[in-house]
This record gives C-alpha cells, structure tokens and sequence, in this order.
C-alpha cells in the first residue's frame, strides 16, 4: 500500500494524513465534520481572492 501512496496525488496523500491524524487523537467524528466545514470555506475563501 506504501507504494501505491506514494505514487498518489497530492490531494489523496494529504488526506491520508489528515484521516491519520484526527484517528491518532481520537476525535469524535461530529467534531472531525464540524471541523472540516470551516477548513473547506476557509480555503473556498482564499481560492477566489487569488
């Protein structure tokens, strides 16, 4: 599997690590999409002002 990731994109990689990280610290999974909510409109954000 190692392989097949690293030979994924970006996005995926990413991903991975963020999914690895919020299991490691064991966080609820309501509070992971709560979360993720403000992380994706935070980014839509800065998208249009560049």
């Amino acid at each position: 599997m190692t392989n097949l990731l690293d030979q994924a994109p970006t996005y995926i990689k990413l991903a991975v690590d963020l999914i690895m990280i919020l299991e490691q610290h064991d966080v609820a999974p309501e509070e992971v999409l709560k979360a993720l909510e403000i992380v994706k409109s935070d980014f839509e954000k800065k998208r249009t002002e560049s």
